[in-house]
């Protein structure tokens, strides 16, 4: 089970959330000041691969990039306008 607490709360419930984590596999992401900053999950987890069905959830996760992204956008629009043309009979094209 996937659950978001604040860092005080983490630091209040600490054993509880370790507690929580290793018996029943629940996973926390901890907030400061809204923003994600750890992520608790069991140990084991981390040496495993993801499923593709997961990528969905972890990308959910991302932090977004707000004002930033319109910047982003703009940068990648005229990287790809000033981007030279593939040759006609590429085999990648």
């Amino acid at each position: 089970m996937d659950k978001t607490i604040t860092a005080t709360e983490a630091v209040r419930k600490f054993s509880e959330i370790l507690n929580a984590v290793k018996y029943n596999g629940n996973h926390y992401t901890i907030l400061r000041g809204k923003k994600p900053i750890a992520f608790i999950s069991p140990a084991e987890e981390h040496v495993k691969e993801r499923t593709l069905g997961e990528l969905k959830g972890l990308l959910a996760k991302l932090p977004r990039l707000g004002e930033e992204a319109d910047y982003f956008e703009k940068d990648l629009k005229e990287i790809i306008k000033r981007q030279p043309p593939m040759p006609e009979k590429s085999r990648w094209a």
